[in-house]
């Protein structure tokens, strides 16, 4: 069964601060998959929540890419999507206002969305804070609550390549 959650409770999970491990560059490193490199991340937040970091690129086009937080919801066998930091890999639209665009793009999960009866977190807004993955990455590290491990941050905003 799918979960749901208010705005409220959305806001809160993102705010969660959610320290990385120690290790979470290595553990970042994409791995070949059919056509895209992949990796996946465990966190768990500082309240107890368990989240998950999910991030995909195309092996064609480094400008196709998807940077996915979501939440393991306790109540369901599914995870739930909070924000996805996408890249230019087509139009999107936004069924409910009917605008449509093409460019670098942050989904944020509502709860007029899953009112609606459509994915949480299809409502994006344009961005122009990134204009590659890392930096998609670093967006949202920086708008989620991540804790980077002190010997790292440095790095993270000097030259961070994954």
């Amino acid at each position: 069964m799918p979960a749901k959650f208010s705005d409220s409770e959305i806001d809160r999970m993102i705010k969660e601060r959610k320290p990385l491990p120690d290790n979470y560059r290595d553990r970042v490193q994409l791995r070949e998959k059919r056509g895209h490199k992949e990796r996946e991340l465990d966190v768990t937040g500082e309240n107890g929540t368990q989240y998950r970091i999910i991030i995909r690129q195309s092996n064609f086009n480094p400008l196709d890419f998807s940077i996915i937080l979501a939440v393991n919801a306790a109540d369901s066998n599914q995870i739930f999507r909070l924000r996805r930091y996408n890249g230019k890999h087509g139009e999107h639209t936004n069924p409910i206002e009917g605008n449509t665009f093409y460019d670098f793009h942050i989904h944020n999960a509502t709860e007029r969305y899953q009112e609606s009866g459509a994915r949480e977190d299809t409502f994006a807004e344009v961005t122009e804070r990134y204009g590659d993955f890392n930096g998609a990455l670093r967006c949202m590290f920086e708008d989620c609550g991540f804790k980077i491990p002190k010997d790292s941050q440095t790095s993270l905003f000097g030259e961070f390549d994954i």
